[in-house]
């Protein structure tokens, strides 16, 4: 798809005479927009989520079957002109749906049951809003439902989200649940479902789903502030005698609970003197265990409490990093910051039991388990960031979550795509592994790193995955007896290379040596007439015929095409600028790249293919690294050129900001880094590669007590360009920085200029690691 490239964040407050204005200081909470990404590709949502919090409180504005569900895979879309309810369950930036829990619609009058048209208002329990009355903070949303005018709240702690309501004077309040309701939503898709109403009015049930991750199960527990008046059960399934009983007003004693796969309950509580609040807690576990959680952040329903512990939350999770930039900018590198700390989420309950791949319960000891990892795309920036900027406990519960998984996998492999607990096998690669390489590489340790290595070992050896088995007996996936062939060899091979690495550092030699001849594997897929990577078939030859340009699923490619994946070599970019035949080459062929005249593609079929420069695809996420390249091959300035490019044309502080779906914060990470002027190109290799400033100052508040400050001097439009760089007071002549530098703390200062600089960091010993260590 074309992206339409908006005004320059800079050029948004750039003063007469090209002078970028001073920021405006606003806190770090209130520079955040959560409606960007909620346009467009984004797919993120508005509504309320603590920091890695379990329930994320947001508004659904439409529910599509089958292909029409991309769209809305976060739930919301800003464009839509009316609410369905609100759900306790959403994912940020996916590219697929799912999720959309216990959908809570509150009305006025007689109840209606089902959502009714967009285009007839009144038809159903669906309203017409207007983003005018609109509010999005972190941990906090607020809209009036037009049709009803309620004015509904919401905010989240970690494990409970609260909603208040104020009706109209007068009016009858009540609240319906459809149980029925589920992003991605399709006939047959809830297995079955219960809901009880207890004596005291406590609500509590269940529903297993078949959709993303099958056999889903979610237990909930709901309470209100209000004493109830009536309530009503319904199952609504068709082909089967109407079971509804309870109708509005009258509430035998004898019918307090509903089994079956479509039900949905109504609670009235008459006229109100004061707002209605529910209270909101779920859990994998257990009805009783989601009755717990519904206690362990506050026993009452004092919204306002609740809402200002999760401002300090955030407050405290965005304060990792001071930034310093005109507002427009401010905001969208805030904004990114937040979208990068909602997932992987907290999915154990407040006493620590959690719901495995296996799909049985267990009970963590001594972390907290995290669930939601989408690891194809965020091993690249998103959780890189989180070992820099979070706590270790942090990043020690993520790593010790993929490792118990593991433990409880059927498989016995560490987690691909999991969400809430279970597997998807969603997209390609063990990417499980450089996260946790990476992160024992920088010395978050609070893990057991033989129980890793060993998982990490199997997940490469697990011969019925992905083409494996081949990989391992013929050194590539052959393309003609598993799909994506060319993208999972160079894949597998960069996961190689961290088992290695982490090996290596660990003194287990024997293991080290063979997954660095692993690492080496993506060699076999590159055709030197050709100069890209390619698909082979298993009897050695490359797949015919070949267009670099095709982008088709279950082809030879993920999500991309030859342009993009013939330079994911990350742990051996020497070799791969060796192969393609050297520095002036390369060059060339990543401006070739940028420059490609896409007038006569067209890649509507591909739902993930946004944010095109030439061939160059920013909205998804092999294309990511790409344009630190430049860097390896000599030209620096070249990728301090195209990080302009890419940031003006693919990010904006707008709702249609994102050029691409966020991916649970990979997007968002990316420009978080690039804004500070560096990039983690190879994680596992400690290196960040230097490209370019886009804010005046930047201070990381590191978790160590430390405090690295990035400074841009004479930061502007008319001075786009890195003159020279000093890090605490020194020249620093090399392209990158290590890790170590950054979290010792200090200074890495930036002067920019008008004109390129093309001597700086251009000699081969000040180029980033180029070569694998200990490839043969």
């Amino acid at each position: 798809m074309r992206f339409e490239i908006g005004l320059s964040l800079a050029l948004c407050a750039m003063a007469p005479g090209g002078r970028v204005e001073a920021a405006e200081r606003t806190s770090a909470y209130d520079a955040v927009d959560p409606f960007i990404g909620t346009g467009g590709a984004g797919h993120t949502f508005p509504g309320a989520v603590a920091p890695f919090g379990m329930v994320q409180l947001s508004p659904d504005t439409d529910i599509r079957p089958f292909k029409q569900s991309y769209d809305w895979a976060a739930g919301y879309r800003h464009g839509d002109p009316t609410i369905l309810g609100f759900s306790h369950t959403h994912f940020s930036g996916a590219g697929h749906s799912d999720l959309g829990d216990v959908l809570l619609v509150p009305f006025t009058g007689e109840a209606r049951l089902d959502p009714g048209e967009v285009d007839q208002p009144g038809s159903g329990y669906r309203s017409r809003f207007s983003h005018d009355g609109e509010v999005s903070k972190p941990g906090y949303y607020a809209v009036t439902l037009s049709d009803s005018q309620v004015r509904a709240e919401l905010t989240a702690g970690v494990r409970t989200g609260m909603h208040r309501y104020a009706y109209p004077k007068g009016g009858s309040a009540g609240v319906l649940m459809d149980l029925r309701s589920s992003i991605y939503n399709y006939p047959g898709k809830v297995l079955w479902s219960r809901v009880r109403v207890a004596p005291d009015g406590t609500v509590t049930g269940f529903r297993q789903t078949r959709g993303w991750a099958p056999g889903r199960k979610l237990f909930f527990a709901l309470r209100f502030n209000r004493k109830m008046t009536a309530h009503a059960l319904y199952d609504r399934e068709e082909g089967i005698p109407y079971k509804g009983f309870r109708q509005p007003g009258r509430t035998p004693a004898d019918k307090a609970q509903l089994e079956g796969r479509a039900l949905e309950a109504v609670f009235e509580f008459g006229p109100l003197d004061g707002p209605l609040i529910a209270k909101v807690a779920i859990s994998a576990v257990s009805e009783d265990n989601a009755l717990l959680n519904l206690q362990s952040e506050q026993a009452g329903f004092d919204f306002d409490a609740l809402r200002a512990q999760t401002r300090r939350a955030w407050e405290q999770a965005l304060s990792a990093v001071d930034i310093t930039a005109p507002a427009p900018m401010r905001t969208s590198v805030y904004t990114a910051l937040y979208h990068s700390l909602i997932a992987p989420g907290v999915f154990a309950d407040a006493d620590g039991r959690y719901r495995g791949p296996d799909d049985q319960v267990h009970a963590a000891e001594g972390f907290t388990f995290h669930s939601t990892f989408s690891l194809w795309d965020t091993f690249r920036a998103e959780h890189p960031l989180l070992t820099l900027i979070q706590p270790p406990q942090r990043n020690n519960d993520i790593i010790r979550s993929l490792i118990a998984s593991r433990k409880h996998s059927p498989h016995g492999i560490l987690p691909v795509w999991q969400f809430h607990g279970l597997e998807t096998w969603t997209m390609i690669g063990y990417h499980s592994v450089p996260v946790i390489a990476d992160a024992y590489l920088k010395g978050i340790r609070g893990f057991d790193a033989q129980a890793a290595l060993d998982a990490m070992v199997q997940s490469a050896t697990y011969a019925p995955y992905g083409g494996l088995g081949d990989y391992m007996a013929l050194g590539y996936v052959p393309i003609d007896k598993e799909p994506e062939a060319a993208s999972k060899t160079v894949e597998y091979a960069y996961d190689d290379w961290t088992i290695a690495r982490m090996a290596r550092a660990m003194g287990k030699t024997d293991i080290a040596k063979t997954f660095e001849a692993r690492a080496a594997h993506w060699r076999n897929t590159f055709d030197a007439e050709t100069g890209f990577i390619r698909a082979r078939k298993a009897d050695g030859a490359f797949r015919t015929p070949f267009d670099p340009t095709a982008i088709n699923y279950g082809s030879d490619y993920t999500e991309g095409n030859a342009w993009q994946y013939s330079w994911f070599v990350p742990q051996d970019l020497g070799g791969l600028i060796a192969a393609m035949g050297g520095d002036e080459a390369v060059v060339k062929k990543l401006d070739a790249m940028f420059e490609y005249d896409n007038s006569k593609l067209d890649y509507s079929h591909a739902e993930d293919i946004a944010g095109l420069i030439g061939q160059y695809i920013h909205g998804n996420e092999p294309s990511h690294h790409v344009a630190y390249l430049y860097n390896y091959a000599g030209a620096p300035w070249r990728t301090q050129a195209r990080l302009k490019q890419i940031v003006d044309s693919q990010y904006k502080p707008t709702p249609d900001g994102l050029s691409g779906n966020d991916d649970l914060g990979q997007m968002s990470a990316w420009l978080v880094f690039t804004s500070l002027g560096f990039y983690p190109v190879t994680p596992g290799s400690n290196e960040y590669v230097i490209g370019r400033p886009f804010v005046e100052r930047a201070v990381l508040n590191l978790p160590r007590g430390k405090r690295f400050t990035v400074t841009a001097e004479g930061l502007s439009e008319a001075h786009p360009y890195v003159g020279k760089v000093s890090l605490n007071g020194k020249p620093l002549t090399r392209g990158f920085l290590r890790h170590e530098e950054i979290v010792a703390g200090g200074e890495l200062r930036f002067v920019m200029q008008a004109e390129p600089n093309t001597s700086w960091a251009v000699k081969p010993a000040e180029r980033p690691m180029t070569t694998t260590p200990y490839a043969p």
